[in-house]
């Protein structure tokens, strides 16, 4: 089995946000690796992993980063995969994180999703390989069909809930 994703992490202390990313490809089955990488502490074996992705059947990149957030840009500017950068609350309530991730310069797009939403990335890179994988792609259609189910579950266990002045 070889890994068609990749989630990157700046260190390990990203790891807790990081878990929710590699919970999802599991559950879909979708082979992945899972690694720290520092722009900064590592800059050599960012630079390797970022060249020789493609080449080890990579597909698509989820990068985190918090704090000075550079690994997503620095993997996005030495390949042409799809990078999806995951800003991680370290300071500044990760505001500094997604503002560094999400203001790429032109040619160097990171695709960037909210402050620690490594389940959407790893949503946004499921939806990405099913576009050449018709049974990942049905698999993606069942779960956003799970999604509306739980919303609408949602709503009739909201009728039970009772208040003198709730107009129904």
């Amino acid at each position: 089995m070889e890994p068609r994703v990749s989630i990157i992490m700046g260190s390990t202390s990203d790891l807790p946000v990081m878990e929710a990313a590699a919970k999802f490809l599991n559950d879909m089955q979708i082979p992945f690796e899972i690694n720290a990488l520092s722009a900064h502490r590592t800059p050599e074996k960012v630079e390797e992993f970022a060249r020789n992705a493609r080449d080890r059947g990579i597909r698509v990149i989820i990068a985190a980063a918090g704090m000075a957030a550079h690994l997503p840009g620095v993997i996005a500017a030495m390949t042409t995969l799809p990078v999806i950068g995951v800003p991680i609350k370290a300071s500044l309530e990760g505001l500094d994180a997604l503002l560094a991730i999400v203001q790429m310069p032109p040619g160097i797009p990171v695709a960037t999703v909210g402050i620690n939403g490594a389940q959407n990335a790893a949503i946004l890179a499921a939806e990405i390989l099913a576009l050449a994988d018709p049974a990942l792609h049905l698999k993606m259609v069942a779960f956003k069909e799970d999604l509306k189910a739980k919303i609408s579950k949602a709503n009739e266990e909201l009728k039970a809930v009772k208040f003198e002045y709730r107009v129904i």
